[in-house]
């Protein structure tokens, strides 16, 4: 039976150990604000998560002086994104072009970057975080967040926080019960997402495969290739209609070294379909709440930028945040100040995702496509310089972030600020 309720207290209260609330739990530790991070999981173990880490990250983990250890993680760097068409292969984005040390992307498991940043980030003793720890709403007071309630193995508790911050993803609890109103700007595809073994001699990197009016794209791992086939809005149940036969003859044909696999498909329930969808909170906080990452802007697969959008949020929300947070004195202007320092890349990026949909990838799933190879392709092909645009647009990013100078030492190191007396309250009844 439940016991009774418990109430805690905190600094800066954190929903959802995903990229962008674990990288902002690491700043605002390094920068002495006592925080706490809640994950409704018991750990990071998720399938078809974003396995992204891009050059911008990258050089953020070397700003913080975690690249050397971040990158004894096993991971596949990738220097370019191709795509195959029936007249041959294309380069879509080159980041050997980028500028700077780092000039590819890389692929890990997202498990894997979630428990490097949550072990760095518990090194400092104003971290905690709480597994198992599922948030189910906003506790508000005249107007005013001021803490959340979550719901444990033991029952239901609060803990109120200075501030508190939604970053548990597009179904966030806290965004649902803010009342904060999204803008939703729909899309006519989904993704079914799957995974096929990797065999030695395979074909590496992250290639797109397009043919008549087909759309499969894989992603080499260390052990398998994730894969992703695109369907129309609602499309998972036609292709069910086809049969399982002729999905794997599909997928054989698209990529021919995987046909003696794709059997490893074994039914419906090894394809799980992601409702691709995009929107945008019109305003991201209220008095004691800020959204950050998906919670704030739900993005599109398309280009894999979601992940990198999230840590900038993060990192843009420290540098404006961290300062105030440590004092006390935050208010709606330092909140308000976090969406306006990261309304540009969020529009931007949308707008841009939304025009690759609805003009080149939509139609080519409806069978609408005029041409076996689309033009910007076969102009990347002949003006390879361009495919600078489309690696910084990916690799980096408009506007990308970087950690403010008291944020860059490790807690407790020459430089680092001066921590709060105490650290985060236990949750004790």
């Amino acid at each position: 039976m439940w016991g009774k309720v418990r109430t805690s207290r905190t600094t800066c209260a954190i929903s959802g150990a995903g990229p962008a609330g674990l990288m902002l739990g690491l700043l605002l530790a390094r920068a002495g604000v006592n925080t706490v991070v809640l994950e409704k999981h018991r750990d990071f173990l998720r399938d078809f998560r974003g396995d992204t880490v891009h050059a911008s990250t990258l050089r953020l983990m070397g700003e913080l002086g975690l690249h050397e250890e971040f990158m004894k993680l096993a991971h596949q760097n990738i220097p370019h994104l191709q795509v195959i068409t029936d007249e041959g292969t294309f380069t879509l984005a080159d980041f050997r072009r980028l500028p700077g040390k780092f000039k590819h992307i890389t692929f890990l498991p997202q498990w894997d970057f979630l428990n490097f940043l949550a072990e760095e980030a518990e090194r400092h003793p104003n971290f905690q975080i709480w597994r198992e720890s599922e948030v189910t709403g906003a506790l508000v007071e005249q107007g005013r967040v001021t803490g959340l309630r979550y719901r444990d193995a033991e029952g239901e508790h609060e803990l109120r926080a200075d501030l508190t911050v939604a970053a548990d993803g597009r179904r966030s609890a806290l965004r649902d019960s803010s009342g904060l109103k999204s803008e939703v700007f729909g899309s006519g595809m989904d993704i079914l997402w799957f995974q096929l073994s990797k065999k030695e001699g395979d074909p590496g990197g992250m290639v797109g495969r397009l043919s008549q009016g087909k759309l499969l794209v894989r992603i080499e791992r260390q052990t398998h290739w994730q894969t992703a086939y695109t369907v129309r809005k609602g499309g998972y149940e036609e292709v069910k209609e086809h049969g399982l036969d002729w999905f794997r003859e599909t997928l054989a044909e698209l990529a021919p070294f995987l046909a003696d696999r794709v059997h490893e498909v074994r039914s419906w329930d090894d394809v799980k379909s992601l409702d691709v969808q995009i929107d945008r909170l019109e305003r991201w906080w209220r008095p004691g709440l800020l959204c950050i990452g998906d919670a704030a802007h739900t993005m599109s697969p398309i280009m894999g930028v979601g992940i990198n959008l999230a840590v900038q949020d993060a990192v843009a929300t420290a540098n404006i945040l961290a300062g105030p947070l440590r004092d006390g004195t935050v208010t709606e202007k330092h909140l308000a100040a976090v969406q306006k320092r990261r309304t540009l890349p969020t529009v931007a990026t949308q707008r841009l995702q939304r025009f690759l949909q609805g003009r080149f990838l939509e139609p080519w799933i409806r069978g609408e496509g005029k041409s076996v190879t689309p033009v910007v392709l076969r102009i990347l092909k002949r003006l390879p310089a361009l495919q600078a645009g489309p690696a910084r647009t990916i690799g980096i990013g408009l506007r990308p972030e970087h950690p403010i100078a008291s944020l860059r030492h490790a807690f407790g190191s020459p430089g680092a600020p001066t921590p709060e007396a105490g650290a985060p309250e236990t949750r004790s009844a």
